[in-house]
C-alpha cells in the first residue's frame, strides 16, 4: 500500500467522518498531551506544533506537544501506550516507531498493536538520496557503479540506528545490489554535517531538511524517493526515474492513543486531525516546513500501518538489522 499526498484525505472517508461528526460528543475537559516521540527541531516535532495549534482550536482545549525522546522512539511511544485511555494523551506514531522497531529491538516495552489504536494520518515526508561532492557521480546510476567497483569502501549516514532513514537507505542498498557501511548519528543534523564535510559519502535525508544544502551547493542530490519529483527540488529526478522504483520511500507521521479508549473519544480526535491538516493555514504551514498533510479514518490507518509493518520487516529482515 503506497501513500500519496493527501491521498488518504481525498478518499473515501468523508462517510465515515459525517457519522464521527453525528456521533462525537466527547470533548477534552482538561489540556491533552501531544508525545512526540523525538527531541525537538524535526520535522516530527514541527509538524506536532502545527497540527496541534488547530487542534487545541476545534477541541477547545490546548493540545500540548511534550518531547520524550529515545530509544528510536520507544520511549516516548510506552508513555502513550501506558496512559490511560481518556483522549487526553495522545501521540505522533512514526515510521520506526510503528512499523520497524519490532522487528529490530530484540525487547520493546511496549506492543504497538497491542497497547496504542489508531486515529488518523498526519502528514508524509519524501526523502532524498543526497552524496557528499567529493564524489565523482553526478547521477544514480553513477553512484550505484562506483559503489560496485569499490565494495563496503563507501559510508552512509543516518538519524539512528532503524530510523526510517536508515531502513530507507537499506531499501535501496539491497535493491541496487550495492555494499556499503552504516553509520548512525544522533540525528540528522549531525550526519548532514559529516556529510558535507566528506566524512560519510552518501544518505537519505528527508528533503525539507537538505533542501538548503543542496540549493547552497554543499551536497548533491541524486533522486527524490517519494512517487514523483518533489517540488522543492524539481530538476532531481525521482527514485522511479533514475531506475530503482522498488526503492521509493516515504517517511509518514500519524496520531495515535491508547489501547481501550472509547469510540466516540477516537472519532472526535480523528475529526479534528483531519480538520487540521485540511485547513488552509494548516496547509500552508506545514508545506513550508516540507511536508505533506494527510489524514484518514482509523480503519485505514491501521491498514496501512500493517503494510508498512511488512514492506519494512521484510527489508530488516534481509539488511540484517538489529538493537540489542
Amino acid at each position: 500500500m503506497s501513500m500519496n499526498r493527501r491521498t488518504l484525505l481525498a478518499a473515501g472517508f468523508a462517510a465515515p467522518f459525517a457519522r464521527a461528526h453525528a456521533q462525537a460528543a466527547w470533548a477534552p475537559n482538561r489540556p491533552i498531551r501531544f508525545i512526540v516521540p523525538f527531541v525537538a527541531g524535526g520535522s516530527t516535532d514541527v509538524a506536532a506544533r502545527i497540527i496541534a495549534d488547530r487542534m487545541g482550536e476545534t477541541l477547545g482545549q490546548p493540545v500540548v506537544v511534550e518531547n520524550r525522546g529515545g530509544s528510536g522512539g520507544n520511549i516516548g511511544g510506552d508513555i502513550v501506550a501506558k496512559a490511560p485511555p481518556d483522549g487526553h494523551t495522545i501521540l505522533m506514531g512514526v515510521t520506526g516507531l510503528l512499523s520497524t522497531n519490532r522487528h529490530i529491538y530484540r525487547q520493546m516495552p511496549f506492543d504497538p498493536d497491542r497497547d496504542l489504536a489508531p486515529v488518523s494520518m498526519a502528514y508524509t515526508a519524501d526523502m532524498a538520496i543526497v552524496v557528499t561532492n567529493g564524489l565523482p557521480v553526478r547521477t544514480l546510476a553513477e553512484f550505484v557503479a562506483l559503489a560496485k567497483a569499490n565494495p563496503g569502501k563507501y559510508s552512509f549516514g543516518s538519524s539512528g540506528h532503524g530510523a526510517s532513514t536508515h531502513t530507507a537507505a537499506e531499501l535501496f542498498r539491497l535493491a541496487a545490489g550495492i555494499d556499503m557501511v552504516h553509520v548512525p548519528y544522533r540525528g540528522s543534523g549531525a550526519a548532514m554535517n559529516d556529510l558535507v564535510a566528506g566524512n560519510i559519502e552518501m544518505m537519505l535525508v528527508q528533503i525539507a531538511g537538505a533542501a538548503g544544502n543542496i540549493r547552497a551547493n554543499q551536497i548533491r542530490a541524486l533522486a527524490a524517493t517519494g512517487p514523483r519529483r518533489h517540488a522543492l527540488i524539481p530538476d532531481v529526478p525521482s527514485i522511479a526515474e533514475a531506475g530503482y522504483p522498488q526503492a521509493e520511500a516515504t517517511s509518514w507521521g500519524c496520531v495515535m492513543v491508547p489501547a481501550g479508549t472509547p469510540a466516540p473519544v477516537v472519532l472526535r480526535l480523528s475529526q479534528s486531525v483531519q480538520d487540521a491538516v485540511a485547513h488552509p493555514p494548516v496547509a500552508q504551514r506545514l508545506e513550508r516546513a516540507g511536508v505533506d498533510g494527510a489524514a484518514s479514518s482509523p480503519e485505514q490507518l491501521a491498514a496501512f500501518i500493517r503494510s508498512e509493518g511488512e514492506k519494512w520487516g521484510r527489508v530488516v529482515r534481509e539488511a540484517g538489522i538489529r538493537v540489542e
